[in-house]
């Protein structure tokens, strides 16, 4: 089943990143400020390029099929690390979802 164990996540979730946040690319990784919240984020590359990906409105699926090709890992482990780190942003309001 393609979907978080909070169940707010599914692979039809379409997110797309909050607007307004001060953020940069320092060597493939990305580093974020919330102003608002005063809160710091350093990603991994895999967090960084889920970030990317969400520049635009994108699925939770399409992210996950997008690290398949560029990442060796496997479709479950992929799945279950992207709804984890997706639920994260989404429970610090880095990004929105539908």
């Amino acid at each position: 089943m393609c979907m978080s164990k909070e169940n707010s996540i599914y692979c039809s979730t379409i997110i797309v990143q909050k607007k307004g946040l001060d953020t940069t690319d320092l060597d493939g990784e990305v580093v974020m400020m919330d102003i608002d919240k005063g809160k710091y984020y350093n990603f991994n590359p895999v967090g960084s390029q889920i970030w990317k990906l969400a520049e635009n409105p994108i699925s939770a699926g399409e992210i996950i099929l997008e690290l398949l090709k560029q990442f060796d890992v496997d479709e479950k482990s992929c799945e279950n690390s992207v709804f984890k780190f997706l639920e994260r942003l989404l429970e610090d309001e880095l990004i929105t979802s539908t």
